[in-house]
């Protein structure tokens, strides 16, 4: 089943009002319907009133942990943990640690489906959804 059959409607966070902005448009150019949310915070209350089909959030917002704050709610509730959840990063670039989900040890700390590097590079995006939906 393609992608967009399963996903219509993405949650995207970030703090930094023009990447978000940017992500956005480059998201729903690909026929996806997009909402936004500023913060972490912002964004757990809009998860839970909208129920979205799949979530991309940025790693560091308000706080250094943000993301995998926000990625393990979501994880946990009812209606998330059956969706594709992501969290999106500079971190490597800034800090040259790599982190990423296909260890076991990986996936018990990051509760989260994949890892995407800033900038957002939509066919990488939309790979990582199609497996989400292969396994």
């Amino acid at each position: 089943m393609a992608v967009h059959e399963k996903i219509k409607l993405i949650l995207l966070v970030d703090d930094d009002i023009d990447l978000l902005e940017q992500n956005k448009i480059i998201i729903e150019s690909k026929g996806f319907k997009v909402i936004t949310a500023e913060s972490g915070e912002e964004a757990w209350k809009t998860f839970q009133e909208i129920k979205p089909d799949a979530v991309i959030a940025d790693l560091i917002m308000e706080h250094h942990d943000s993301g995998f704050v926000l990625c393990h709610k979501i994880k946990r509730s009812e209606h998330g943990k059956n969706i594709p959840t992501y969290i999106l990063t500079s971190a490597t670039y800034d800090t040259g640690f790599k982190f990423g989900v296909t260890t076991k040890e990986e996936k018990e700390w990051i509760k989260c489906d994949g890892i995407l590097n800033k900038p957002v590079v939509i066919d990488e995006l939309l790979s990582k959804m199609e497996s989400y939906y292969e396994n």
